[in-house]
């Protein structure tokens, strides 16, 4: 029996240390706010690498020349850079379609400097929306497939 006592202590200590581990243990761990804002990030990434893809830009032959006109005479002129994101294999139809685009894209220019879009803070954000979401309206209208989007690569303004 002296034998046996310290093998049924080690076997019932063992047994209430698993046990007691079991009982303890802590929850499952959930994702952090940290966590799941990455795996977002990381799937929103693959989502525009997938995207990117499916996509080819035609950069706009020459830049637009937009006279903001004051009292009667020009005081400023901007000058823009554009290039239309296209589905890819469509450059060609864009490219064919370019002088009516141009025409277009020219007189929402025209208009969006007549409302005052040009004046004052014209690279805000919130005013380069605005122009690009006109932009890609009548992009769209005049290219029902061919163009998704219209980037404003350079802007600028001189004043005289």
């Amino acid at each position: 029996m002296k034998k046996l006592l310290p093998l049924i202590l080690l076997l019932v200590g063992s047994g209430a240390g698993v046990g007691a581990g079991v009982f303890l243990r802590p929850p499952p761990v959930e994702k952090t706010e940290a966590e799941l804002v990455q795996e977002k990030e990381e799937k929103m990434e693959m989502a525009a690498e997938e995207k990117a893809a499916n996509f080819e830009y035609f950069k706009m032959n020459n830049q637009f020349v937009v006279p903001i006109v004051a009292k009667d005479h020009v005081s400023a002129l901007v000058v823009l850079s554009l290039s239309l994101e296209v589905p890819a294999g469509r450059k060609d139809a864009v490219f064919a379609r370019e002088p009516k685009l141009r025409d277009a894209f020219l007189q929402v220019m025209f208009d969006h400097a007549n409302l005052g879009g040009f004046e004052g803070e014209f690279t805000n954000a919130n005013n380069l929306d605005i122009l690009r979401n006109a932009l890609r309206e009548v992009a769209k209208k005049h290219m029902e497939d061919g163009i998704s989007d219209v980037l404003i690569m350079e802007i600028a303004r001189q004043d005289y």
